[in-house]
């Protein structure tokens, strides 16, 4: 019974660190936006720099997915999905923007 109490409160703590670290990669980037904190580029690479952050505090906080050997598989699952959809991704653009570059020739 202490065993099983001492694991909720384990992933209760777990939880609310994720919790916390999560709303604080929130509000740095909201903060810098609503009260003009830096100039566009600075506050573009820094929201997008947070935010992979914030991916990974989820991966880690949320998903339990680190880097043991038990959960490599599972990161590597998410790895290639992440590849597939950024090729997917990437070639539609890229597909697009070259129909668009001949649809404006004259």
């Amino acid at each position: 019974m202490k065993r099983n109490v001492a694991q909720y409160r384990y992933d209760l703590r777990i939880y609310q660190w994720g919790l916390g670290l999560a709303l604080l990669l929130t509000a740095i980037p909201f903060g810098l936006v609503a009260f003009h904190g830096a100039p566009p580029t600075v506050l573009y690479w820094t929201i997008g720099l947070l935010g992979l952050v914030q991916v990974v505090v989820h991966f880690r906080f949320f998903l339990h997915i680190d880097l043991s050997s038990q959960k490599r598989e599972d990161l590597h699952l998410i790895l290639f999905s992440v590849l597939l959809l950024a090729i997917m991704a990437g070639g539609t653009i890229w597909i697009m923007n070259n129909l668009a570059d001949r649809m404006m020739q004259f």
